[in-house]
């Protein structure tokens, strides 16, 4: 990973593309279900949100074809097409009852690229590892024909476990493809992939990790706290997290966020960020609804926090390791 003055960039996978260290998760774009798209933000805040990542470097955005059935990546497909600068695009494919054989991914990416008015992806990633409806085997091997077609650069999975993960990877080695990328949940609030063998197979495959909720879904902010009158909207409001037992219960983890954020002058959304990019072959994708989001979501870049500190979050973070 390159540091220093310039941004730190990783190669997804074993020759997959360049992406910043951040990436920019996308889910809320366009989804009026779970976050209120179109009431309490709408299109002018995600395109500002879309233009401040990009100029501050990070280029790299995770879709998927269930984001706002489909919305998340026509918008994203809307912006590139209105701003010449590059993106790395990355979406995923929903293994559906009614998906049994190849040809209903190859569909599936077809109706994914229209979305996103483009003629390939850098990664295409399984969203769940069902099986019920086609084997593993199968769907390896028609993503592995879409990358030999020149539809997909690289080929990733999320939410597998370490066996699946092998699974998946020796499936794709067959083909002479590897597997770039397992996005899981990972955060200083969730650390069960330390614990349950997926980041260890992950660094043994030379597996990129997309840290996805890496705020905790804003837990990590520090906005909600136990005194504070801001109250959770949408499905948070009946998430025990959020909770006066569940916020007391990180309130050892904010203040070392804040403490750490005093030192290097940083929010506790950049420490926290921070942290998971110092681990190494791990790219956290925070959302991003507007601007002020996706200025602060970048301002993880470009600084180290000590051993120490790092060591202090580990310690206050330990809890959350199963």
């Amino acid at each position: 990973m390159s540091s220093g003055s310039q941004l730190q960039t990783i190669t997804i996978g074993l020759n997959g593309p360049q992406i910043p260290a951040l990436g920019l998760g996308t889910w809320a774009w366009g989804d009026s279900l779970f976050w209120q798209y179109g009431e309490a933000y709408g299109v002018d805040d995600v395109r500002a949100a879309f233009e401040k990542s990009l100029t501050a470097g990070v280029n790299f955005l995770d879709t998927a074809e269930v984001y706002g059935l489909g919305k998340s990546e026509e918008i994203i497909g809307d912006l590139m097409r209105s701003d010449p600068r590059p993106v790395v695009v990355a979406t995923k494919y929903m293994p559906l009852p009614w998906r049994f054989s190849a040809q209903s991914v190859a569909d599936a990416l077809t109706a994914s690229l229209k979305r996103l008015k483009l003629p390939s992806v850098a990664l295409y990633q399984v969203h769940w590892p069902f099986d019920f409806f086609m084997s593993q085997k199968t769907l390896m091997n028609a993503l592995a024909d879409e990358v030999d077609q020149g539809r997909i650069q690289t080929i990733g999975v999320s939410n597998y476990s370490a066996k699946q993960m092998r699974e998946a990877h020796s499936y794709l080695a067959a083909r002479g493809i590897p597997l770039a990328v397992n996005q899981v949940q990972y955060s200083l609030l969730h650390r069960h992939i330390e614990a349950n063998g997926v980041l260890e197979a992950a660094q043994n495959l030379e597996v990129t990790i997309l840290a996805y909720s890496p705020l905790a879904q804003g837990l990590l902010t520090g906005k909600y706290t136990v005194g504070s009158d801001l109250q959770p909207t949408g499905a948070r409001r009946i998430d025990p997290k959020f909770s006066k037992k569940g916020l007391q219960k990180i309130e050892p983890v904010l203040a070392a966020l804040n403490a750490i954020g005093t030192t290097y002058e940083k929010t506790p959304v950049q420490v926290a960020l921070n942290w998971l990019i110092g681990k190494g072959g791990v790219v956290p994708i925070p959302g991003a609804k507007n601007a002020k989001q996706a200025e602060q979501n970048a301002g993880a870049l470009g600084w180290e926090m000590s051993e120490g500190d790092r060591a202090q979050l580990d310690n206050v973070s330990a809890p959350w390791l199963k």
